[in-house]
């Protein structure tokens, strides 16, 4: 399962613009909280406590408890956008899903390739990596710090594909089975030379 964090929060009045700079000034980031059949709650959070936790977390795929102020208990939520300005880089919005124990949920789960593979050791190859997470639906405490996949025994021009994955029990992987998650290759240098030696080849056996 993929850990948890927790995060602290504020209930907002304000809405609009003109508040949300106020609130960005005060070092407070405006964000949302949505889902489970409940109404949409407006709230901040502190701009430098939430870039630090998103900086540590997988942001995807971690549960993140909200405490929020004057209200008993935690909530429960899934990051679903963190909005941030194109050129300053800070905050500027942050959603989060309510989740429900056992209830499913869709999230992405990065893709941890594994080894060196034979066409890399042996044969001077290159991994290339088309895929860097997957989508995947599963009750909250399943869902999976991140899903491995053992490359070592790839040769040259060998690839695994989504359906060549093995998912944890209660986790299913909503990604198409058929789209491919990595490739073995020689290097384009390698291949020109391979393919002027072919010819070199044939050439003299003519």
């Amino acid at each position: 399962m993929s850990e948890a964090a927790t995060l602290k929060a504020e209930r907002r009045e304000g809405t609009g613009k003109g508040a949300a700079r106020k609130l960005r000034a005060a070092g407070r980031v405006p964000a949302v909280v949505y889902g489970a059949d409940s109404d949409a709650q407006s709230l901040t959070v502190d701009a430098h406590e939430a870039r630090l936790l998103f900086e540590r977390i997988s942001v995807e795929n971690t549960i993140v408890s909200l405490e929020i102020e004057g209200e008993s208990g935690a909530v429960d939520t899934l990051v679903r956008e963190v909005q941030v300005h194109p050129y300053r880089q800070h905050l500027v919005h942050v959603d989060f899903l309510r989740i429900q124990k056992g209830v499913a949920v869709h999230v992405q789960v990065p893709v941890h390739f594994e080894g060196t593979p034979k066409g890399v050791r042996l044969s001077g190859g290159m991994l290339e990596q088309h895929v860097h997470d997957l989508d995947v639906r599963c009750i909250p405490s399943a869902i999976p710090d991140h899903l491995e996949v053992d490359v070592n025994a790839l040769d040259i021009g060998d690839s695994l594909h989504v359906s060549d994955i093995a998912v944890p029990a209660g986790v299913e992987i909503v990604t198409e089975a058929g789209r491919t998650l990595c490739t073995v290759v020689l290097p384009k240098g390698a291949e020109s030379e391979a393919a002027a030696a072919e010819g070199e080849a044939a050439g003299a056996e003519a």
